[in-house]
């Protein structure tokens, strides 16, 4: 497989956000900036989030932590547990000590690992998994390409009027239609998942002949107000399934999902 497959992820960058955020905890705001530091990082356990100087936290509500980063790839990393009345998130609360000069704006800054809050606010709004990244778009387009979609050789999808959603630093992904989908392949599955961009999915498996493969196709039932054209939508892996675009069978890009 060729370079030109991987998925090209930007160097990490640190910026002020005008935005309004909050980080709440057991229904109290621990966390609370007009102005945070906003890092950029994408990668293996690595996603955007926001840093908050000390006096935009309460500090009253952490405790020294228990875990070490020495290595992390910005230098040393205090760790604090974070709690309110009688709930404890172990080591949920982190800081850069002695970052190198270009990550110098997050010294001593606290963040917090996004799934052990209770929820986060941009402005009113909540957010999911990650801060939004200011860069990125998601562009949706209704299309009159012509998508199939195969997997061990059997279509299990077949469209004339895709919605192709463009995502910055992901491949391009096919949303279809339900009734051009042949729904006698899908299983449900019990996964779940949140975007910040999009909303929250559910997942189905493909079944072919004896063999089941977990968790490839997803839909959003209701998206976002930002990007409404995909309800109901399906969308496919294109890392692990075969995609033929206009007749060409579309290359699997190399991504945190193959």
């Amino acid at each position: 497989m060729s370079d030109d497959n991987f998925a090209i992820l930007p160097t990490a960058t640190v910026e002020p956000s005008e935005r309004w955020v909050r980080v709440k905890y057991n229904g109290e705001f621990i966390a609370d900036s007009r102005k945070p530091q906003l890092l950029l990082i994408y990668g293996p356990g690595r996603l955007p989030t926001y840093f908050f100087s000390q006096d935009e936290v309460q500090i009253d509500l952490l405790e020294e932590g228990d875990k070490d980063d020495a290595d992390d790839i910005f230098g040393p990393t205090q760790y604090w547990h974070v709690k309110v009345g009688d709930k404890l998130a172990r080591n949920a609360a982190w800081a850069y000590t002695d970052p190198p000069a270009e990550y110098a704006d997050l010294k001593d800054k606290i963040t917090f690992f996004w799934p052990k809050m209770e929820a986060w606010y941009e402005e009113e709004e909540r957010v999911f998994v990650h801060a939004r990244d200011p860069h990125k778009r998601v562009d949706v387009m209704p299309s009159s390409r012509h998508v199939r979609i195969e997997k061990d050789g059997v279509t299990i999808a077949d469209s004339q009027r895709p919605y192709l959603l463009f995502e910055t630093h992901l491949p391009v992904r096919y949303y279809l239609p339900r009734e051009d989908v042949k729904m006698e392949f899908l299983e449900d599955t019990s996964l779940h998942t949140s975007c910040p961009y999009k909303g929250h999915a559910d997942y189905w498996s493909v079944k072919v002949g004896d063999k089941t493969y977990k968790d490839l196709v997803w839909s959003y039932p209701e998206p976002i107000p930002e990007n409404p054209k995909i309800k109901e939508l399906m969308a496919f892996y294109n890392e692990k399934l075969d995609i033929y675009v206009d007749g060409e069978l579309q290359p699997r890009p190399v991504t945190p999902w193959s």
